[in-house]
This record gives structure tokens, C-alpha cells and sequence, in this order.
């Protein structure tokens, strides 16, 4: 059954927007339900875009079917057993194949199982380098392009698209399972897991106001759905009232001149007080267990930065010593560096983010940390330049408009 569609080029345009929609919105859980069933990620990927394209001709001609997601997941299932019906190599084809052909009856609507959490614990594998765990993720149930990627990973889109073709052709090598594992084989993933949920949600809470996907709404969905099947664990408490705290300030992060804010700058009465309630109270439990853990110290940093009386930067700085000693990589040290300086410190945060350039030379935050360091030191000159290089590659016009702002006043 099909809607009603307009003719000619307007019915045209109307399709493709559809399917952008749909595959922006839905890919990764499309991806998900079809890495389920098929037990190879690539094919999955690859007969969801086949039906994709065949959606562009079938769509323009019949119309916009009444579930464009479910429409999609039948042809990609129909896709893939043709494909699989001409590779009979193994007994896991067979499988396979009968799996998919009693799919392939249900019917195309919108009641598709969420199948994500899946393909989080089959991307975050042990048999998978960290680093590859947490992009696979991002690509495979954000959506997020391998560019998109590599920048958040610092690293060039070659060697980034190398490593996401890597990660996929061993996890079918080695025949993992797109399933949740039991609670006891959960502690060598479990980092990554919640490394991977975070990213899609700051992904979601910097991204454009216009932006459709809300990715912060779906990390959260995630992350208590981690919860829920693992109760009582510290770290995924933190992670859970990180976001919370994080998300509260979200409707503030952008001032009424489009610049974006710290928390010491927002408009506080925008802030969602039962969100941050909710992370507090989540976070005062998580800490009562005594299991002090990466996640529970970023929780109470975001904590700290809304104080009543303001950030307590003192504090800020002593919890991101305390991070180090979990995460000892060069952000971690930037962001002690800027806490340090507000703390007062200015000279000993000076010399630790300065010692970081040549790690973080392609980093925006550390050109934008240098520039407020420095004017903080007087030298407008080096801030200056520090400031124009954060403002070249500032990752939205908000931040941009920041820096722009903070770039003025040194003339002043």
C-alpha cells in the first residue's frame, strides 16, 4: 500500500528527501536489524544502500510507501538472499538464508525491534583495538561519515576508512555475535561501550540547531538501556548522569547572538532542573559504591561546572588530575591546563599546555585553550594568532562566533 504521490519532478524531489530523511534518521538502526540477521556488517551496509538506490526508481514511480523504513528493510532482506543464494560456500550461509526467509514474510511497517545495543557489543569487541571499537560505532550506528570521524579521532580519512574496513572484515573472520553478551563477559567491553554512547551524544549536542537527528536523545536512550540490563554499576551510572548534567545546560549552550557559551556564561533559569536532579542523584550513588571510575569523575566535573556560586575550578582541577590517572592522554592534560588557570594557576597552566602543542598540533580546542591562556598572561599578541587559528578551524559557526568575540576584546 503506497500514499498518494504527486507527479513529475516535484514527486521526484519529494522522494529523495524521504530517503535522505530516512537514511539520516534510520540508518543505524536499519543497519543494526540487517547485521542481526545477516551476521556480516558489511553486507548489511552494502544491501541497505542497494535498496536505497532502488528506492529512488521504485519510490518515483509508485509513490512514497506508507513505511518507507520497514519498505527498505524488506528489499535489503530480499537483497541479501539473492546474494546469499549465489554463494553457497557454508553451512553459516544456510543459516543465514533460512533466517532471513522467515524475515522476509513479516511485514514492511514501522514496528522494527531496536537492534543498536546489538551492534554496540559487536563493534566493541575485544577481539578489536579500542580506537576501532569506538569509530566502527560511530559509523555504523551514528551515521557519522569517516571523515566526520577521523577528525574526532585526529587522525586523516585514509587511515581512518582503513581501519573501519578492517574492523568489519574481522569481525566476520572471527565470526562475532551481533548479540548482547551476558553480564559476566560484559567488563572487556564495557568501556568502549560507554566511550561509543557518549561520542554519538556530544556528537548531538554540538551539532547545528537545525540539525534533525536528535543524537543526544538517542545516546540517552542507549545508555539507560545499559543500564537497565546492568544495574548497580558505577561507571555506567556516571556515564548516565554525565549526560544528564551535560544535556540540562543543552537548551543554554547557545547565547541569543548565535555564539556558543561555557556554563559560567549561560542563562542558568534555561537549564532543565529535573535532568540535573535526575544526574545528581544518579551520580551521588554512583560515588556511595566507592568505585571511583573515568566516568564518575567527568560526571562530577559537570557537576562542579554548575555550581550554584559558579564553576568550583579548584575542584575542576583536582578531578582532572584525578582523570588523568585513568585517562593519561594529552586532552585530558589540555583540559587540566584550562582549569588550572582558572584555578588561579596561570603560570604552571601555561607551561602544561604549551608542552602539548606538538601532540595536539591539528586540535582546535587546544588553539582556542592557548589563545585564552595567553590573554588571560597579557600577551594579546600570541593570543591573538592562537585565537585566529581556533577560529579557522572551529568545528560550527557558534564556536566561531565565540572566538570571534573573544578575539575583539583583546583590541579593546
Amino acid at each position: 500500500m503506497t500514499k498518494t504521490a504527486p507527479c513529475s519532478s516535484a514527486r521526484t524531489i519529494a522522494v529523495a528527501k524521504e530517503l535522505e530523511r530516512v537514511m539520516r534518521l534510520d540508518r543505524g538502526r536499519l543497519i543494526a536489524t540487517l547485521a542481526a540477521g545477516l551476521r556480516d556488517l558489511s553486507l548489511a551496509e552494502e544491501v541497505l544502500q542497494e535498496a536505497a538506490i532502488s528506492a529512488l526508481g521504485h519510490w518515483g514511480r509508485a509513490g512514497l510507501p506508507t513505511s518507507p523504513q520497514g519498505w527498505l528493510l524488506q528489499v535489503a532482506r530480499r537483497k541479501a538472499i539473492d546474494r546469499l543464494r549465489r554463494d553457497k560456500r557454508s553451512k553459516l550461509h544456510a543459516e543465514t538464508l533460512a533466517i532471513l526467509a522467515a524475515d522476509d514474510g513479516a511485514p514492511a511497517d514501522d514496528d522494527i525491534p531496536d537492534h543498536r545495543l546489538r551492534l554496540i557489543f559487536a563493534c566493541c569487541h575485544p577481539a578489536l583495538e579500542t580506537k576501532s571499537r569506538v569509530a566502527l560505532t560511530l559509523r555504523t550506528v551514528c551515521g557519522l561519515t569517516t571523515p566526520e570521524i577521523a577528525c574526532a579521532f585526529l587522525d586523516n580519512n585514509t587511515t581512518m576508512g582503513q581501519r573501519l574496513s578492517r574492523a568489519k572484515a574481522k569481525i566476520a573472520a572471527a565470526g562475532i555475535s551481533f548479540a548482547v553478551p551476558e553480564p559476566e563477559f560484559w567488563d572487556a567491553r564495557l568501556d568502549a561501550v560507554l566511550t561509543s554512547v557518549y561520542l554519538i551524544f556530544t556528537t548531538g549536542y554540538i551539532a547545528a540547531p537545525d540539525e534533525p537527528r536528535d543524537l543526544c536523545h538517542e545516546a540517552e536512550y542507549l545508555m539507560r538501556l545499559i543500564d537497565q540490563l546492568r544495574p548497580d554499576d558505577p561507571e555506567i551510572e556516571g556515564a548516565l548522569a554525565m549526560m544528564l548534567l551535560i544535556g540540562a545546560r543543552r537548551a543554554a549552550r547557545i547565547g541569543p547572538d548565535g555564539a556558543s557559551l561555557p556554563p559560567a556564561e549561560q542563562n542558568r533559569s534555561l537549564w532543565d532542573n529535573a535532568r540535573i536532579a535526575e544526574g545528581r542523584a544518579i551520580l551521588a550513588r554512583a560515588v556511595e559504591r566507592r568505585k571511583a571510575g573515568p566516568f564518575q569523575i567527568k560526571a562530577a566535573i559537570a557537576d562542579c561546572q554548575m555550581a550554584d556560586t559558579g564553576p568550583d575550578w579548584p575542584q575542576i582541577a583536582a578531578l582532572y588530575g584525578a582523570l588523568w590517572k585513568h585517562e593519561p592522554t594529552p586532552v585530558v592534560a589540555l583540559n587540566h591546563g584550562v582549569a588550572l588557570a582558572e584555578a588561579g594557576e596561570l603560570k604552571t597552566a601555561l607551561a602544561l599546555v604549551e608542552s602539548l602543542e606538538s601532540q595536539l598540533p591539528n586540535y582546535q580546542p587546544w588553539h582556542a585553550a592557548s589563545a585564552a591562556l595567553h590573554a588571560m598572561a597579557g600577551d594579546h599578541k600570541k593570543a591573538a594568532a592562537a585565537y585566529r587559528q581556533a577560529i579557522a578551524t572551529a568545528p560550527g559557526e557558534a564556536e566561531a562566533l565565540f572566538l570571534k568575540k573573544r578575539l575583539a576584546k583583546l583590541a579593546h
